[in-house]
């Protein structure tokens, strides 16, 4: 697991996941399919990554193929902070 993906699984864990023994899903599961994020969410992780990680997210990003799990907000993420 990537420091990315660690940072976002315990990002996702402690504001998202309320409940005893409540785990994120697996690193490639959609966080819609498993009801993790609704559309609010979706916005606390989207300013979540851009202060976490130093980098802006413009509308036309914020697509479930950059963000709707763990592997793909890690990739998402690494592809960002090359571009910077």
């Amino acid at each position: 697991m990537s420091d990315i993906q660690a940072q976002v699984r315990r990002y996702i864990e402690d504001n998202f996941l309320m409940g005893a023994g409540a785990v994120a899903p697996a690193d490639d599961a959609s966080f819609l399919e498993h009801q993790v994020l609704d559309s609010t969410g979706f916005l606390e992780l989207v300013t979540y990554l851009e202060e976490t990680f130093a980098i802006a997210i413009g509308d036309d990003e914020m697509v479930p193929e950059n963000l709707d799990s763990l592997n793909a907000v890690a990739a998402f993420v690494a592809r960002k902070r090359v571009q910077a």
